[in-house]
């Protein structure tokens, strides 16, 4: 059983029959995560559009909900980050979803590309009618002010330190570490808000908080990495079995159970407690960490074609 609740309960993790499905939501919504969407909606109203970005290996579960209604009827676009880590045919699927639902959308991978020229071109064609007002009041080279929201770790901060071309905006891998709104400017006459990470306060679907386990959006002094790993290599036997045997050298026609396979590969790899049986828990860090960072290969965990109530 895969189920996280709030840091500090009694039991963080309940880790029982894997294969099973926690019946329970899980809760995760710490104190500042309540007040950063109180403050979302207080400064909607000081920009201009909003830019939603969310982790292009799960667009689904990296999306969050509230903000649909935060948002409201303020002009939006989506930013599909780390497309370099996802499915390349997926990721293009995606973008044409979005289309067909009116949302416009883009892809980057905001480590390396240069996000500026995509990201103001969107900017501009999406506002073309307001730009035409304030040309015509002789507002001429008034900046485009633009919120940038998403849950943890889809790489706001890393969009905004692109876009500046300055480390002003604080990155690491983990989760929550943008906790106030910043202001930041750019020479190309636009202003961006980055704000905190903020996940919805219940995960009613396993499948979510899973996805979001495996890319890092919850922090991983709750996490049990042997559930994670087990869920992450049950989810790869079946939509992505040649990215597993390939980075891991293993033969799946010997065994498809999770468990089974996660011991062969701490055997390949040679990862042994001082008795010689597997470490599944360092092993375990390993798959995750090695999904993480794409060295098992371009993997998209949810499609369009997926059924979306059975994410939420």
């Amino acid at each position: 059983m895969f189920c996280i609740t709030h840091k500090g309960s009694e039991n963080n993790i309940k880790n029982t029959d894997k294969e099973s499905f926690c019946a329970t939501p899980i809760n995760w919504f710490p104190g500042h995560m309540a007040k950063t969407v109180r403050k979302l909606k207080e400064d909607l109203n000081l920009v201009d559009i909003v830019a939603e970005v969310i982790d292009a290996r799960i667009p689904i579960s990296s999306k969050n909900p509230e903000i649909d209604f935060i948002i409201s009827k303020k002009p939006r676009f989506i930013i599909l980050n780390k497309a370099d880590l996802a499915d390349n045919f997926q990721t293009s699927a995606w973008q044409k979803y979005y289309n067909s639902i009116n949302i416009p959308s883009i892809k980057l991978n905001c480590i390396k590309d240069k996000a500026m020229p995509e990201f103001c071109k969107i900017c501009q064609s999406i506002l073309k009618d307001k730009i035409e007002k304030w040309h015509s009041k002789g507002m001429i080279g008034k900046n485009i002010k633009v919120m940038i929201v998403g849950v943890p770790n889809v790489g706001k901060s890393t969009l905004i330190n692109n876009l500046t071309k300055k480390k002003r905006a604080e990155v690491e891998n983990k989760p929550g570490i943008t906790r106030i709104n910043q202001w930041f400017s750019i020479n190309n006459g636009f202003e961006l808000l980055d704000t905190p990470g903020v996940l919805w306060p219940k995960f009613e679907s396993q499948i979510v908080s899973q996805n979001l386990a495996f890319t890092g959006a919850i922090k991983d002094a709750i996490l049990d990495y042997e559930d994670i790993a087990f869920h992450l290599v049950k989810k790869l036997i079946k939509k992505y079995p040649d990215n597993l045997t390939g980075r891991f050298d293993i033969n799946l026609l010997n065994s498809q159970e999770p468990d089974t396979i996660i011991e062969n590969i701490g055997k390949k790899r040679g990862i042994l407690t001082r008795g010689g049986s597997v470490n599944t828990e360092k092993i375990s860090r390993i798959i995750v960490n090695e999904f993480k960072t794409g060295k098992l290969g371009k993997i998209t965990l949810e499609s369009v074609d997926d059924v979306i109530e059975n994410y939420r």
